[in-house]
């Protein structure tokens, strides 16, 4: 069962569900599950979620929250994050409490990557 008043689930907007799909399992290992042929829902091993097919993509610079994730070896993440077709659009910078950067995946969607390392 959930926990009281904690964030439960994610979704973000996907144009190619299949890309999205391919990108997170490729570089951060997420299970998938399909719902039909306009979602699928995620788990992360920590946090559910789901992409719904649309034509729009989730941006700070447009108001959207940021979905930051954590990465024990940010460098690493990084390079599989470019392998898989990610774009950084933020290079890894220091912030107080460690160092992440920012990317979009494959559909145009903007996360981010922290490490305490």
């Amino acid at each position: 069962m959930p926990a009281d008043r904690t964030i439960d689930y994610i979704e973000l907007p996907a144009h190619d569900i299949e890309a999205a799909k391919t990108f997170y399992t490729t570089v951060f290992g997420w299970a998938f599950a399909d719902y039909g042929p306009d979602y699928t829902a995620f788990n992360d091993g920590r946090v559910d979620g789901g992409f719904f097919r649309a034509p729009m993509r989730s941006e700070t610079a447009r108001g959207a929250a940021l979905v930051v994730m954590f990465a024990d070896d940010l460098e690493a993440t990084l390079d599989a994050v470019t392998a898989a077709g990610g774009t950084v659009l933020k290079p890894i910078f220091d912030f107080p409490g460690g160092r992440r950067f920012q990317f979009a995946d494959p559909v145009g969607n903007e996360l981010g990557v922290w490490s305490d390392r």
